[in-house]
């Protein structure tokens, strides 16, 4: 299914690419959040007349996601968990966790920007964690899991 891209999606395109993809997820995902569009004649019309619009909202949301970051760099948030003697947690430490402790601060991260390649953190100690604020702008924050009882 070809789509025109109305914004910058990582690993695909960036705003204003015609790309192919498979119809389950443009139809599940890209269409849905209004972040593609079907490659049809009159759609790519529609897109040119919005094009400027478009370019427009994307450089302000980076502009304010690059702020963001300048702002959570070098912070270090500490989240408390049950833990063993050992230092092995009971349970984990997910990405739930995590933005609800940068949220704390007073920043406005949602779950989904919290990336953990390998996982959950079962462990107590320190991490480096990225927080993936827009599709340009990452920002590394330093996550203390300390353990309780």
């Amino acid at each position: 299914m070809d789509i025109i891209l109305l914004e910058k999606v990582p690993n695909l395109g960036d705003l204003g690419e015609k790309v192919k993809v498979k119809a389950g997820y443009a139809r599940n995902y890209l269409l849905p959040q209004g972040r593609a569009i079907a490659a049809t004649s009159s759609n790519v019309a529609q897109f040119e007349k919005r094009r400027a619009e478009l370019e427009a909202r994307q450089l302000e949301a980076r502009k304010t996601a690059e702020v963001q970051a300048q702002a959570l760099e070098g912070a270090v948030v500490t989240v408390a968990c049950r833990a063993g003697e050992e230092g092995r947690l009971f349970g984990s430490v997910g990405t739930l966790d995590i933005a609800g402790a940068i949220s704390a601060l007073g920043f406005s991260v949602e779950r989904q920007q919290v990336r953990l390649p390998s996982g959950p953190l079962r462990q107590v100690g320190e991490y480096d964690v990225t927080v993936h604020l827009h599709a340009d702008v990452d920002v590394a924050v330093k996550v203390q899991v300390v353990g309780q009882g």
